[in-house]
Formats: structure tokens, C-alpha cells, sequence
């Protein structure tokens, strides 16, 4: 069984770092009222608006800052401002020993994948959720409101309408996985994505079809897929194609690969790089079931 950090209480200590593409202010105001709404205390990383070039400072900076947070024995949530690129740069410096000592939770999607699959590596839980700086956005209030309830209450309750395509079964394990491109990028290092009996979630955004065939060829190659006990397709957004098409749509691309596998499989999972993006328990055993109505996601 994997750690599971103590849910939050209010007069909680959290963090919010950059590990990854620099932040400005104004993009993280939102999420400080509510975190504020909530009662807790938040603590902002030193370096939170450091900028060098594309990143939010230079990778020491941002990996001494995030190693800090998790060694904080205050803290009960780690949560990244954004995501972008930056995270595999400075992953394998991070030592998980303080947060097994002091668990708290770590949030965050995108390329924050790249710190979920360490985790769930090193036996513990983490939130593939809305960060900091989505709290601004227009539709967004149910993944916050989602994110609060994993937080402090620690179930999830999700019924979603069942989309075509999807292959009906039901599944009890844990759930692991999140950007495909990280996941795929994982491979043949260190935090390689481990994917036996597990559920995996994969989404993506503003990829050439022929690039999604890519990646999920390299999973599915690298044995990624064999042993899976289901598969939470979320979104897939502004996907590209090539000025000679592809020939199958997104949909289709990835049914593809898993046809020949008997799991259950949904598609249109609110997931991913949209403002309808529900919390979910990464290395947390919930109960997966599709049937010909609806997408259950439970536990």
C-alpha cells in the first residue's frame, strides 16, 4: 500500500514552488484568495517568480526550492504553479526521503507528470489536478472544487457520461500516469512510468497526430500496455495534423493500440489541459468502471 499523505485541516500550512516554466504574479492571485477561502495558510517558494529564459529560474534554483518544500516538515501540500516544461530536467536530483518522513500531498498536472511517476516510484500518493494557475480561468471552479474535496475529505465520487469508443469492464487499482509526452519520455530513465495492474490515465495538448501514434508506440513497444488493468483516455486537446492527413482521428489513433486488449478503456475523460480537469489520486487504489451509460471513478 502507498503512502497517503494526512488530508488538510484548516490552519494547514502549503507551498506553492515553480519547478518548472516561470510564473508571473497576477497568474497565481486567484488561487491564493481561495486558498485563503479555505483557511489555509500558504507559503510562497523564495524563488516562486525567478525567470531564466523560459524557466522559472535556473534548474539548481528550482530544484533546491522544490527539494526545501518537500523536506518542510510544516507543510501538509506541495502545490506547482504551472506546468510547461522543466521538471525532467532537475528530477533526478530530488530525494524523497523528507517526504516520506513528513508526507504531504504534491498537485499538479502537465509536466508535473514527471514528479507524479517519481512518486508513485517511491510508493507514494500524489493529486494530478488544477494548479495555481488555472484558478483564474473561466469554468474551472468544479476541478477546484474537486481538488478541496481530495484535500480535506479524500474520496472521490465521479460519475461522467460514457463517451463512444469506450470499452466497458470494471477495474480496482491504483490510478498512475497523466501527460503522454512525459510518460513516454520517461522511458529508459530512472523514474521510468511503472504500469503493471495499474489504471492509466494519459492526456495531451497541441500534438501532430502522427506524434501522439509516435509516443504511444514507444509505450506500447516498451511493454507499457500488457499488463495494464484499464485505461482513462481524458483530454486530448488541439491536436494537428500534417499536410498529408494522418487517416484516423484522435479517437480512433489511440483505440489502435488497445484493441487488442480486453481492460475497460473510456474516453473523454474530464482530464487534462481543459478548465474541467477533476482531481485525481495518483498510487491510490479506486474502482474504475465503465458501462454502456456511464464512467464511473470511485474510492
Amino acid at each position: 500500500m502507498n503512502l497517503r499523505p494526512p488530508l488538510l485541516q484548516e490552519g494547514d500550512k502549503i507551498g506553492i514552488v515553480s519547478p518548472s516554466r516561470m510564473i508571473l504574479p497576477e497568474q497565481i492571485s486567484q488561487a491564493l484568495t481561495v486558498f485563503q477561502e479555505w483557511g489555509l495558510e500558504v507559503v510562497l517558494s523564495e524563488q516562486l517568480y525567478a525567470s531564466e529564459g523560459y524557466f522559472a529560474g535556473t534548474d539548481e534554483v528550482r530544484r533546491a526550492e522544490l527539494q526545501s518544500f518537500l523536506d518542510n516538515p510544516e507543510l501538509k501540500a506541495v502545490l506547482c504553479a504551472r506546468g510547461g516544461y522543466g521538471m525532467t530536467r532537475i528530477i533526478d536530483g530530488i530525494d524523497f526521503s523528507g517526504v516520506k518522513k513528513y508526507p504531504k500531498w504534491l498537485v499538479g498536472f502537465s509536466d508535473i507528470t514527471a514528479m507524479h511517476v517519481a512518486l508513485n516510484n517511491n510508493n507514494i500518493e500524489s493529486i494530478h489536478g488544477v494548479m495555481p494557475a488555472q484558478f483564474g480561468y473561466e469554468g474551472v471552479m468544479e476541478s477546484i472544487s474537486s481538488l478541496k474535496n481530495i484535500l480535506f475529505e479524500g474520496r472521490v465520487d465521479y460519475s461522467v457520461p460514457m463517451s463512444g469508443g469506450s470499452r466497458q469492464g470494471t477495474a480496482n487499482a491504483e490510478v498512475i500516469g497523466g501527460n503522454l509526452s512525459l510518460l513516454a519520455d520517461s522511458l529508459g530513465t530512472a523514474t521510468e512510468v511503472q504500469t503493471k495492474g495499474k489504471i492509466l490515465l494519459i492526456e495531451e495538448i497541441d500534438e501532430y497526430l502522427y506524434k501522439i501514434d509516435r509516443m504511444l508506440t514507444q509505450l506500447r513497444r516498451a511493454g507499457k500496455f500488457d499488463e495494464l488493468a484499464g485505461v482513462i483516455v481524458g483530454d486530448f486537446s488541439g491536436m494537428k495534423d500534417t499536410s498529408i492527413p494522418f487517416g484516423k482521428n484522435i479517437k480512433d489513433l489511440i483505440w489502435s493500440h488497445f484493441e487488442s486488449y480486453s481492460y475497460p478503456l473510456c474516453f473523454d475523460f474530464p482530464a487534462g489541459h481543459e478548465p474541467y480537469n477533476l482531481a485525481i489520486p495518483f498510487g491510490h487504489s479506486l474502482s474504475f468502471i465503465v458501462n454502456e451509460d456511464e464512467v464511473r471513478l470511485l474510492g
